[in-house]
């Protein structure tokens, strides 16, 4: 079947000397996992391999066989080309932790296009602004609620968030977070890509992060942290 879709790269790996298998998520057609012949090569028949960076989105012609292996793309090109997310060093580093998050938690190859579209819109905010420092405790949070999993904030005036039952409550249960956690969350929650990103400092980033991972880890069973994380975590201890 020959399938024009926007995609969102999230893994590229590099095989044999001249080929990358790339993983994408696609508006149309969900995780699809396509072979790139000659993406180190020259010449007529090449693939740029600058496509293949991750969270590049792409518009992608190919050939879906739809039988689990590798796909083949027919033709592609940059659906938008970033101005500042791979040429700045914190926004590349934050990039790199959001595309493996997402290789992990995106597995369907049926299309989910609100959270294409949702993702689409959160990565062209990210290129445009300046001061971005919570992209990614905004996307893991949105996320969740095309995964199934958004937190009920129906009572969130209440001191204690159970990460299990995912709402709050007024009694601390096993496994809650604690009330200062919870306060943190709480901050989270009502935070988006319109208020001021220097709410919070390096120290409660790396706080939220942790929580979100340990939220994540409660709802989705495999669910693996990023090899990326500590990276992150180093580079933004002192971020304010």
């Amino acid at each position: 079947m020959l399938i024009k879709t926007k995609a969102v790269v999230l893994s590229v790996v590099k095989y044999q000397e001249k080929s990358l298998i790339v993983t994408c998520f696609t508006q149309l057609s969900g995780v699809k996992s396509y072979y790139i012949r000659n993406a180190f090569s020259k010449g007529k028949g090449a693939q740029n391999n600058a496509y293949f960076r991750p969270l590049t989105l792409l518009e992608v012609e190919a050939q879906h066989k739809n039988k689990g292996g590798l796909e083949y793309i027919k033709e592609l090109k940059l659906a938008y080309p970033y101005q500042t997310i791979y040429n700045d060093f914190y926004k590349n580093s934050m990039g790199t932790f959001v595309s493996e998050m997402l290789y992990n938690l995106i597995k369907e190859q049926e299309p989910n296009e609100p959270l294409f579209e949702y993702l689409e819109t959160a990565l062209l905010w990210f290129d445009h602004q300046e001061e971005a420092s919570n992209f990614h405790l905004i996307v893991l949070l949105g996320v969740t609620k095309y995964l199934g999993f958004y937190p009920d904030s129906a009572d969130i005036e209440l001191p204690y968030f159970n990460p299990v039952a995912g709402h709050f409550n007024a009694l601390f249960e096993k496994g809650s977070f604690e009330s200062e956690e919870t306060h943190l969350f709480k901050r989270l929650l009502e935070h988006n890509f319109q208020s001021d990103q220097k709410i919070f400092n390096g120290k409660e980033r790396n706080e939220l992060l942790g929580l979100l991972l340990r939220y994540y880890e409660l709802h989705l069973s495999g669910f693996r942290k990023p090899k990326s994380l500590a990276v992150l975590k180093e580079i933004f201890a002192d971020f304010k």
